[in-house]
């Protein structure tokens, strides 16, 4: 009779009594021993029953063998041939078709499950055969499927509160300007001093909104890879000098500084798009500025030459960013309740926009800050000789 123990590398697995090891088989091998063990075992098997039934007919019970007993001997030997070809053959089909079936009805289910929309199915095997392979990337598949759908699901909500968050932004603006131009028509603007006041507003309120527009289709096109690049040699110490000298002499008014730190033995040439490097930096000076605290503004430049790229490093004094903010402030639309809130101007795409530009470099931007003493952003350029 056949045990489960012999019959285990029908399973998919052969064990090594020696070692005690576990040996995978591919189904191919499997096919092979089972073919085998259909010759081998009934043969053994056969001739293991007919010395059994000789012994208990011939010795034990004293039969003839050249009488009717030899007649009885024949007829349980042609018995215990069909019982053991009907034995063997289906036991050996029956875990042979189970290591194989199984598998596939699991892979068949999970097919099923996935179709439906359920990707909570998962097919993981421990098998090191061809089923194992096959059902270990079906599983790779459903895991791609998740993550792609969980960011199908995020892409939409983003969608929707890039709806919200332009509607909220346009309408405010649009709300003000309207107040001012039904006060001139009603008459309120009677003087030409209030006049120009109101007239100024407007205008300024204006171009905000067309702030507004310019940054929403600059972040389309860039997310769309739309934008085109114009790159060139940039010498970035110079184009921090004059861009440093700038905002210093804009700071000196509010008693602000801004300060440029390198090593001039260095070079710092990179090849770059100088106005989408000149919007980077503006983004992140603006949303540095809109956040400062303290009432003598700094913003400290910091240039390191490393082998192959550029380390640009912008820091600020303000109100810092928390820890569990950080990882989200490069995201679209992202607000934070100390850092990022909608009541200091802009839509939240700042940084978002620098995050697209730097990735169009070929660089990566990254951030770390300390709440209550200020924010670095850092972000790198190809070096070029």
């Amino acid at each position: 009779m056949i045990r489960k123990g012999d019959c285990a590398w029908l399973s998919g697995f052969y064990y090594n009594d020696k070692r005690r090891k576990v040996l995978p088989l591919s189904i191919r091998k499997r096919l092979i021993l089972s073919n085998i063990a259909m010759i081998l075992i009934p043969v053994v098997l056969l001739l293991a029953a007919e010395i059994l039934l000789g012994y208990f007919l011939f010795v034990i019970f004293n039969g003839n063998p050249e009488g009717n007993d030899l007649k009885v001997f024949v007829q349980f030997r042609f018995i215990a041939i069909a019982l053991i070809l009907v034995l063997t053959n289906g036991l050996l089909t029956y875990f042979m078709s189970k290591s194989i079936i199984n598998p596939i009805s699991k892979l068949s289910m999970a097919a099923k499950k996935i179709s439906e929309g359920d990707l909570e199915y998962s097919v993981q095997s421990d098998k090191k055969d061809e089923l194992g392979d096959l059902a270990n990337t079906f599983e790779q598949m459903r895991l791609k499927l998740k993550a792609a759908d969980r960011e199908q699901k995020q892409y939409e909500q983003n969608r929707q509160e890039l709806i919200a968050s332009i509607s909220h932004d346009l309408k405010t603006p649009l709300t003000s300007m309207k107040g001012y131009v039904k006060g001139i028509q009603d008459g309120v603007a009677n003087t030409p001093e209030k006049l120009d006041r109101y007239m100024d507003t407007i205008n300024r309120t204006a171009n905000d909104m067309d702030g507004l527009i310019d940054e929403l289709f600059l972040y389309s096109k860039l997310d769309l890879k739309r934008e085109a690049f114009h790159f060139e040699r940039v010498d970035v110490y110079a184009f921090f000098t004059d861009f440093i000298d700038e905002l210093a002499f804009n700071l000196e008014k509010e008693q602000g500084t801004a300060i440029l730190s390198a090593d001039k033995k260095n070079s710092y040439m990179v090849e770059a798009d100088r106005e989408k490097l000149r919007r980077v930096v503006m983004n992140i000076i603006q949303n540095s500025l809109k956040y400062m605290d303290k009432e003598q503004k700094e913003i400290h430049v910091n240039l390191t030459a490393e082998s192959g790229r550029i380390v640009v490093e912008m820091k600020d004094n303000g109100s810092g960013i928390s820890k569990n903010d950080i990882p989200h402030i490069f995201e679209s639309f992202y607000r934070t309740d100390t850092s990022r809130n909608s009541a200091t101007g802009g839509i939240g795409l700042g940084l978002s926009i620098v995050k697209k530009i730097i990735q169009g470099h070929d660089g990566t931007v990254w951030a770390k800050s300390e709440p209550g003493k200020g924010t670095s952003i850092y972000f790198t350029l190809k070096k070029v000789m």
